[in-house]
């Protein structure tokens, strides 16, 4: 579990195939301490600690790599990298889990101001869950959207953000990482299950296995 507050930004080392996967090992920009088994977002991806050695190495699986840009990488492209969430921590963002929904396609950069807004392409599945002034994450970035419509949504990116994670180095057409927020797909499953359970009483109730 994250939160969506990149902690640093992190450099492609080495991208090379595993078996049907791939080991991605990144350098970490700053101090950052982790242990073997650790997860670790990577642009919003949640990936296990293989290796630690300088670098931090991890497997990405074939699976992974179909969901997510991981595979699109070279070495020294940025990434930003966030540590898992302590229980005892701030919840300064939203619960993000770092498992991927799809990807994206940054369609407008525009400068107002000192905020710099981005527009994000994203298929339905997405956007079924994407409300005004809610959350989604970015590569891994905790994120409030401004506006959308039913293929796209805007979000309005801080210069601290746009410094301290890779979001600033995006250009038009680069695809990124998207997640939506959790409790949306909660409710709804729960929603789901309430009508088909009304349905089915209906149903009984209709054919007179139920007396009300």
């Amino acid at each position: 579990m994250f939160t969506g507050l990149v902690e640093i930004q992190g450099s492609v080392a080495a991208l090379e195939k595993a078996g049907k996967g791939i080991r991605l090992s990144v350098k970490p920009l700053a101090e950052f301490e982790v242990s073997l088994g650790d997860s670790v977002s990577v642009n919003g991806v949640c990936l296990t600690v293989t290796k630690h050695d300088g670098n931090i190495s991890f497997d990405v699986s074939p699976e992974t790599m179909r969901s997510t840009d991981l595979g699109e990488l070279h070495a020294g492209h940025r990434v930003n990298l966030e540590r898992a969430l302590r229980l005892a921590d701030r919840l300064g963002g939203h619960i993000v889990t770092g498992h991927v929904d799809n990807v994206g396609t940054v369609r407008e950069i525009r400068q107002v101001g000192e905020y710099t807004f981005y527009t994000v392409d994203a298929p339905p599945d997405i956007m079924r869950y994407v409300v005004k002034k809610g959350s989604v994450a970015i590569d891994g970035i905790s994120l409030t959207v401004v506006d959308l419509d039913n293929r796209s949504f805007s979000v309005a990116i801080i210069p601290h953000t746009l410094t301290a994670t890779n979001i600033g180095q995006r250009r038009v057409g680069d695809r990124v990482n998207l997640e939506t927020d959790i409790i949306g797909k909660y409710v709804e499953k729960l929603l789901d299950k309430k009508d088909r359970n009304t349905n089915l009483m209906n149903v009984l109730r209709e054919e007179g296995f139920v007396n009300d």
